[in-house]
C-alpha cells in the first residue's frame, strides 16, 4: 500500500553504494580538526607505558619531539601538552615556572616545528602536592587566589610560545583573569580554548594515573559541574564566552553529546570535545576482549561526535584515526 501511494520515495538509494554514501554523508572526519594530547616529563631519551592506557606513554621531551614529527607527517597538526613536573608542592609553583617542564617542552616543540599548534593545558591539579586544581586556604580550594596563579602559568606558557592555553580548573572567573593578563603582558594574540563544560566524571582515572594527579583529600566535585544538570553547562559556556574564550569545550565526550549539541545549537564560537581517557580504556579494553572492531567502532564514535555538532576532538587516538582516514 505505501508504495502505491509514494511510488518514488526510496531512501535506500542513496545509500546503495559507499561512493553514494559518502557523496551525502552529513558530516565528516578531518585530520585536521584533532588533536593529540601529549604527557611530558623531565629527562631524556625516556618514554613510559600507561598501563591503564595501552598504546600511549609518557615521554620525555626529546622523545616527544620525535612522536610529534611523526604526527605532523601523517596530518596531525595540534597537540595538547600535560606536564609531570620534576617536584610538587602545595602552591603549584612548577606549572608557573618559566623553567617548568611544559614552558622548555612548548620551546623545543616550536623551534623544531613552528608550524606545530600547540595547546597548553592551565591547571594546577598535575602540579600541586595535594592535587587539587588550585589553591588550598582553610582546607578549601580558593577560587579568587587561584585565579592570579591561573594567570601567570598562562602567560608563561604565551611567553614560550604557545598558540593556545587551555585553562581546565572549572575557577569561576578564570577566562576573565587570563584574558586579562595575556592582554596586558602583550599576548593579545594567544588563544583561549576553555574547558567551561567539564564535569566531575568517573571517566578520568587513567589521566589520573598518567599525570599522578589523583586528589591527595576529597574530590572536585565542588569546582567541576555535577553530571545531572545540563542548563548549567550551558550557563558555564556562555560565561566564559563573554569574558573572552575563543573556543569552549565539553567534557567528557562520550556521555555528553546532548551538551554538544546543546551548545552548537545555542552559541557560535567552535565547540572542542574531549574524549577522555577512560573513554579511550574502554574502546581499548573491549577490543583486546576481540569483543568490537575496535576501528569500526573508533570511527563511529568519533563521526557521532561530529553530528553531535564537535569543531574539533582531543583525543587519544588521533594518530590511529590520521591511519584510518588516509
Amino acid at each position: 500500500m505505501y508504495y502505491d501511494i509514494f511510488p518514488r520515495i526510496r531512501e535506500r538509494r542513496l545509500r546503495r553504494t559507499q561512493k553514494i554514501r559518502d557523496l551525502v554523508a552529513e558530516v565528516s572526519l578531518n585530520k585536521s580538526n584533532l588533536i593529540q594530547p601529549i604527557f611530558v616529563y623531565p629527562g631524556e631519551n625516556g618514554i613510559e607505558e600507561i598501563k591503564s592506557m595501552p598504546g600511549i606513554y609518557r615521554m620525555t621531551i626529546d622523545r616527544s619531539l620525535k612522536f610529534i614529527g611523526e604526527g605532523l607527517a601523517s596530518g596531525i597538526n595540534a597537540y595538547l601538552l600535560f606536564g609531570i613536573p620534576s617536584h610538587k608542592d602545595e602552591m603549584g609553583t612548577e606549572a608557573y615556572d618559566e623553567e617548568g617542564i611544559i614552558p622548555r617542552a612548548v620551546r623545543a616543540i616550536k623551534k623544531e616545528y613552528p608550524d606545530a599548534i600547540v595547546i597548553t593545558d592551565v591547571c594546577m591539579c598535575e602540579y600541586t602536592s595535594h592535587g587539587h586544581c588550585g589553591i588550598i586556604v582553610d582546607g578549601k580550594v580558593d577560587n579568587d587566589v587561584t585565579l592570579s596563579y591561573l594567570a601567570k602559568t598562562a602567560v608563561v606558557y604565551a611567553k614560550a610560545g604557545a598558540d593556545i592555553v587551555a585553562p581546565s580548573s572549572m575557577m569561576d572567573g578564570q577566562v576573565k583573569a587570563i584574558r586579562e593578563a595575556l592582554d596586558e603582558n602583550n599576548f593579545k594574540e594567544t588563544i583561549i580554548m576553555s574547558y567551561s563544560s567539564k564535569f566531575a566524571s568517573s571517566l578520568y582515572g587513567p589521566f589520573r594515573e598518567a599525570a599522578d594527579s589523583k586528589p591527595q583529600f576529597g574530590d572536585r566535585k565542588s569546582y567541576q559541574m555535577d553530571y545531572r544538570s545540563a542548563r548549567t553547562a550551558l550557563r558555564e559556556i556562555e560565561l566564559d564566552i563573554k569574558e573572552g574564550a575563543d573556543i569552549v569545550m565539553v567534557k567528557p565526550a562520550m556521555f555528553y553529546m546532548d551538551i554538544i549539541s546543546k551548545a552548537k545549537e545555542k552559541f557560535l564560537v567552535p565547540i572542542a570535545v574531549y574524549s577522555v581517557s577512560g573513554e579511550y580504556s574502554m574502546i581499548k579494553a573491549t577490543a583486546e576482549k576481540g569483543w568490537i572492531d575496535e576501528d569500526q567502532v573508533l570511527l563511529e564514535y568519533m563521526l557521532s561526535l561530529k553530528r553531535a555538532g564537535a569543531d574539533m576532538i582531543i583525543t587519544y587516538y588521533a594518530r590511529r584515526l590520521a591511519d584510518l582516514i588516509r
